[in-house]
């Protein structure tokens, strides 16, 4: 089963995590076999949402909302339960700051 890791923390924070553990957090979950995909996603300044209303395209520039925390980045996991992707979530270096959303891929 795949889930959606949506990192969640409050935009431009530093939360002194090194790169190592972040590394390291990379390395055990692709040992276990668990991890297709990830990243980090630029500020959302630089952003640009895309809204189509009566036939008529609308591009608004970031940042869209006045919230404290913001999607970061995301990974995808493909583990065998929601038991085990919150396992993997609460071992990822940004939880201890921010938040690890764990949504579950509609299997289409």
């Amino acid at each position: 089963m795949k889930f959606l890791f949506l990192i969640q923390a409050e935009e431009n924070a530093e939360f002194g995590i090194e790169p190592e553990e972040v590394l390291q957090w990379f390395s055990e979950i692709e040992q276990r076999g668990a991890r297709l995909i990830g990243g980090r996603l630029q500020p959302t300044g630089v952003a640009k949402r895309i809204t189509v209303r009566g036939g008529k395209p609308l591009v608004t520039d970031g940042p869209f909302a006045e919230a404290k925390e913001v999607v970061g980045g995301f990974d995808v996991i493909d583990c065998a339960s929601m038991a085990q992707a919150v396992e993997i979530a609460e071992l990822h270096p940004v939880a201890p700051y921010g938040s690890v959303v764990v949504r579950p891929l509609s299997e289409e």
